[in-house]
């Protein structure tokens, strides 16, 4: 039996309407503005998203073993992957590790620096 249900997965960021705008022209859904240092994505049947503004962000970095390595990631699965990377680069994106084309996924760092996956489905 479980204790709690998952309700959002919040993400620390230095400006979060523009990061929420990010992902919601990744995934699409709905921003939904609480204030000016918490901003909800709606995601369509997925899971909740949330921004949270934090003064003196620093980014985390992959990859990396120790101080400031990511604590974690998305994932996010697509139809063609070179598809979403030339729409997520377009969006803001960077490159992490994206070379190796026989994969079936691909590293990137969203505008706040976040690790993400596109995933093949």
């Amino acid at each position: 039996m479980a204790l709690a249900k998952l309700d959002v997965v919040a993400l620390d960021c230095p400006d979060p309407r523009a990061l929420a705008g990010f992902y919601a022209g990744i995934l699409g859904g709905e921003v939904e503005a609480e204030d000016a240092e918490w901003v909800v994505l709606k995601v369509p049947g997925g899971q909740t998203l949330a921004f949270q503004g934090v003064a003196g962000f620093t980014p985390p970095e992959w990859p990396r073993a120790h101080r400031n390595s990511q604590q974690l990631h998305l994932d996010l699965t697509v139809e063609d992957l070179d598809a979403a990377e030339r729409g997520v680069l377009e969006l803001g994106a960077k490159v992490l590790d994206a070379e190796d084309r026989s994969r079936s996924w691909r590293v990137y760092a969203d505008p706040a620096g976040h690790p993400f996956c596109l995933c093949a489905c």
